[in-house]
């Protein structure tokens, strides 16, 4: 609705109901609410909201701002707010009870790291051009995971923008960014981020963030960010300075559990909260990814999970756009992407990593650690069937029964890959399965990725089977912290039969230097090949109707287990690979109507009749022609 043109007294009663609201959109989206109240082409601009913080048990408050310290006012819920705040590029702290200089918890801007000050920021500055953009749906997507610092030479927001042209003519719907929250060093994954509000200062600033996602819409392409929201980083974490964030009734692996359910979990609650409408708002991202949502202890009535989708929605309907929530989960519970009214939390779809294990098991044959619930080709089957492997049955890594039948599933609710950035650096040494497996292996790994019933989901290189590794890198620049990491590091491979000397040093440039992509690949032969069937296998997904069809109900799959063939059917449409190294005929049941191979990995697959003839390591996309 656009009211432009509005009489100044109009004004005035707009911008101060905008400023008042606290509960939902309160503090941070004045911005873009204003713009969709006031039109896109505004011509002023505004204030910025007041500064305000959550201190509940604070008896003073109080910023700094150049050199004057000032008193903060005590309001309602344990908020206070200032009587003359900062303005947009000015710096500021606080001191809660004479303790910090603490940065704002909900600092929106970092310039120095996650111990500096914070620096007011006014989202109405930047112009967007993507007021026309809408994404497209979750149920055709192709997500490509990339993270901001090794993606490219330079490792900033500005230059993974040089490379998007790459992105579109592979045929990627949606680029994933791994978490670009403020966090402690200049280098590292994202996922120990504590300023959750600040774009991380080593990639660039707010409006070079903007600036990618704005360019992703330009050319067609969505924008996903990961968040954490089930822990903090260790350092620079100064929420327990301000209000019960965190509760000991819950330990996770990073230590004390957030304070989702405990007293006064209301304001925690809706601090995070916030920070997803922030990032949907006002970054104009099109969806979150949500990481370890297992690790989110919550008992209340309303899961948190369930509060942010439906605030989610609602902020779906303001801006008119497409918003979606993915999630990572360890529990194998199909209630995480249930609709709400059958007792589920709305989530849009979340990572199956079922399919991974049983896709890399089987084409590499690893059988450690959680690998040995797979292997063979029954697992991989079934995935492709049920949608998960391990749906109430017994897994022998875990040692119980674990998950829940997803069969009320439509496989658009769950991403397949064969590469994750976990499942690559986790690793001791951070391979991919370009390090593991053939060409002709990944051709057959691609395949099943992208003709599968998932959303299809590649990591930043797999494409052209990128020779540089992904490892873990951190850049701790306290002494202490940057050697327990090390230490931690050496540990959890030692039983394995590592050397020390075999891991790399994850505080080392090296290690980081060594994960960046190299580009100069994509135009070897070899690389080159790979590209191609990444990018033919994308573009027949989207030409053939059947490879699109998310209903689980719909596909057939018939193996050898002895003879490691596997053919998947998708209507009329047959997908079939040799997991073998030798050749071999398959017989194919013969449907009405001619059969057609659309595509193969090899120039030497051939079709007689039922029959079909496959190299070793080899898969091809078959359909009838009427």
């Amino acid at each position: 609705m656009r009211v432009a043109g509005c009489a100044a007294g109009r004004e005035k009663t707009i911008k101060t109901n905008l400023i008042s609201i606290d509960s939902f959109f309160f503090p941070f989206c004045a911005d873009f609410l204003q713009e969709i109240i006031m039109g896109d082409n505004i011509q002023h601009k505004k204030s910025l909201p007041p500064l305000r913080v959550w201190a509940p048990r604070a008896s003073q408050v109080e910023f700094l701002a150049g050199r004057k310290k000032q008193a903060m006012l005590r309001e309602e819920n344990g908020w206070w707010g200032a009587e003359k705040s900062p303005g947009h590029g000015e710096d500021y702290s606080f001191f809660v009870d004479g303790r910090g200089p603490f940065p704002d918890p909900r600092s929106q801007w970092q310039p120095q790291g996650i111990e500096g000050p914070s620096r007011r920021l006014d989202h109405s500055r930047f112009e967007w051009s993507d007021h026309h953009f809408q994404p497209g749906p979750l149920s055709s997507a192709v997500i490509y995971e990339l993270h901001v610092g090794t993606f490219t030479p330079a490792g900033t927001f500005r230059a993974v923008t040089e490379k998007l042209d790459h992105l579109a003519s592979l045929g990627v719907t949606h680029i994933e960014l791994m978490p670009v929250a403020g966090f402690s060093g200049k280098r590292g994954w994202g996922y120990d981020g504590v300023n959750l509000y600040a774009p991380h200062h080593a990639y660039g600033d707010p409006e070079e963030l903007k600036g990618l996602v704005n360019a992703c819409h330009s050319r067609g392409l969505g924008v996903i960010l990961d968040v954490v929201y089930n822990h903090l980083g260790p350092r620079g974490n100064y929420l327990p300075d301000f209000g019960p964030y965190f509760t000991d009734r819950y330990l996770t692996p990073w230590g004390d559990a957030v304070n989702f359910d405990g007293p006064e979990s209301d304001q925690v609650r809706r601090f995070f909260i916030d920070n997803a409408l922030m990032w949907l708002g006002d970054y104009h991202f099109d969806g979150l990814r949500l990481d370890a949502v297992h690790a989110i202890f919550d008992f209340s009535a309303v899961h948190f999970l369930e509060e942010l989708a439906g605030d989610v929605k609602e902020l779906e309907a303001h801006l008119g756009r497409h918003l979606v929530l993915i999630a990572e989960s360890d529990l194998n519970d199909p209630r995480i992407v249930r609709p709400a009214h059958a007792g589920g939390f709305n989530i849009h779809a979340q990572w199956n990593e079922d399919f991974h294990h049983a896709l890399h098991a089987a084409l590499t044959g690893e059988n450690k650690g959680y690998y040995a619930d797979f292997g063979g080709l029954a697992p991989l089957a079934k995935a492709l069937e049920k949608g998960f492997v391990y749906d109430a049955c017994y897994s022998v890594f875990r040692r119980r029964r674990h998950g829940r039948p997803a069969t009320d599933l439509r496989g658009h609710q769950l991403v397949g890959c064969l590469q994750n950035h976990d499942q690559v650096g986790n690793r001791a040494r951070g391979e991919r399965t370009s390090h593991l497996l053939s060409l002709d292996e990944l051709r057959v790994g691609a395949a099943l990725v992208l003709t599968g019933p998932f959303i299809p989901m590649l990591f930043q290189g797999e494409e052209w089977g990128a020779g540089t590794p992904f490892l873990y890198f951190t850049a701790h620049e306290d002494q202490e912290l940057a050697e327990a990491v090390t230490r931690g590091r050496l540990r959890e491979f030692e039983d394995f039969g590592w050397k020390p000397e075999e891991i790399p040093d994850p505080q080392s440039l090296e290690t980081f230097e060594r994960s960046k992509l190299d580009w100069r690949e994509t135009d070897q032969s070899t690389h080159a090949e790979l590209l191609a069937w990444h990018r033919d296998l994308i573009r027949l997904r989207r030409k053939l109707p059947e490879l699109s069809d998310g209903r689980l109900d719909r596909i057939r799959v018939d193996f050898h287990q002895e003879e490691k063939w596997l053919i998947m059917r998708r209507g009329s449409v047959a997908v079939a690979c040799n997991f073998a190294a030798k050749e071999q005929t398959v017989s194919l049941d013969k449907p009405s109507g001619d059969m057609h191979i659309f595509l193969a990995s090899h120039k030497d697959i051939a079709l007689d009749g039922g029959d079909l003839f496959l190299p070793g390591h080899a898969a091809a996309v078959l359909g009838c022609c009427s």
